[in-house]
């Protein structure tokens, strides 16, 4: 099959095996570059080191998977049909929309790697599929390929689809022809997730410290959670969506119909007590296969006492955490009893 005519198939196999858009770039990331290291170099990472290795690999993906000549950006939506106000129930823990369901490292990549395999069909060629774990650069990449803008949130935003999408590449050797980059921003003087940002993480357009990020300190920081940050973290246990939920151009975002990403194990709602009772053998039984796994038991613990700590006082939840406590401490971790610890003082003083 001729690439031009390979090129026009994309888009139906990509619906196919339950993309919502594909979109073809090259692997020039020079106009990025220079703002990915700058962020480096402001040290806005914080603990996530693997984002300062392989730093060349990032800005050329023809040094990550020699020969690349091409990406193929795709997108796959997940946000849930339906979600009650649970940032606003004080009785209950936000787990961020993206990991309600399966974990999406394996649902995109594994659809990737079918598609990759179509084409090589039809094709030959190579063909490499990451999903969020490999040194790529997706965003600009997604932009390349036609897919959207980075907003002022640093997320990908497309106008009649938001940003409640995963992000997959696949790398190929074949010379596809490119989709036209997304150049124009069109936040306009939007300053929305600027303002709603909860720790005033986004201190700029396109600029995320994310040492600040309650998406970032609930899953990729591994130890304490500084005091002066944790009220700010409200009922958030895992990830926060609040750029997006205020987002005008969310107005546009479709439920999936990916029945992988339909919430699991309750979780979509999910109370502090009854999480609070859950043990690390739990834990391990219900999150499988979800991307909770992300973080450990420990971390888990640590989210749901700033949660509590944050909640409205109850004899019940007071019980729960102080129960909590004692196996933390009988576990000897440090780490859930110095939140656990933070909790009960704060729930004993309101």
């Amino acid at each position: 099959m001729h690439i031009n005519e390979l090129a026009s198939h994309l888009d139906s196999w990509a619906v196919d095996l339950g993309f919502q858009q594909i979109g073809i770039a090259d692997t020039d990331l020079s106009e990025y570059a220079p703002d990915f290291r700058a962020w480096l170099e402001k040290r806005f990472q914080g603990d996530m080191g693997y984002m300062a290795r392989n730093v060349s690999k990032r800005t050329d993906p023809s040094k990550l998977v020699p020969g690349t000549v091409r990406v193929l950006s795709a997108r796959m939506d997940y946000l849930p049909a339906t979600r009650g106000d649970v940032l606003n129930s004080p009785d209950k823990a936000y787990i961020s929309n993206y990991a309600l369901g399966r974990d999406y490292h394996k649902t995109v990549r594994s659809r990737l790697r079918a598609l990759a395999k179509q084409i090589e069909f039809h094709a030959g060629g190579q063909y490499r599929a990451f999903t969020d774990s490999a040194p790529v650069l997706e965003k600009p990449l997604a932009a390349k390929a036609g897919i959207g803008w980075v907003g002022k949130n640093t997320l990908v935003l497309n106008e009649t689809a938001g940003s409640w999408f995963f992000l997959g590449e696949i790398f190929t050797n074949i010379p596809l022809p490119v989709n036209t980059e997304v150049k124009e921003d069109k936040c306009g003087a939007c300053k929305a997730c600027i303002n709603v940002c909860p720790t005033g993480a986004i201190i700029g357009p396109k600029q995320l410290d994310a040492r600040r990020c309650i998406s970032y300190l609930t899953i990729e920081h591994k130890g304490v959670i500084d005091k002066e940050l944790r009220e700010s973290i409200g009922n958030r246990i895992f990830g926060c969506d609040d750029c997006q939920l205020v987002c005008p151009w969310n107005r546009f975002a479709h439920a999936s119909e990916e029945p992988d990403f339909v919430p699991r194990q309750g979780l979509d709602a999910p109370t502090l007590i009854g999480l609070l009772a859950w043990t690390q053998a739990d834990f391990l039984a219900r999150t499988e296969g979800m991307a909770l796994r992300r973080i450990n038991y420990s971390q888990w613990v640590r989210n749901l006492a700033i949660a509590s700590g944050n909640a409205q006082a109850t004899p019940g939840l007071i019980r729960a955490v102080k129960k909590k406590l004692t196996e933390s401490r009988r576990t000897s971790d440090a780490l859930s009893s110095e939140h656990l610890e933070w909790a009960i003082q704060k729930l004993n003083s309101a």
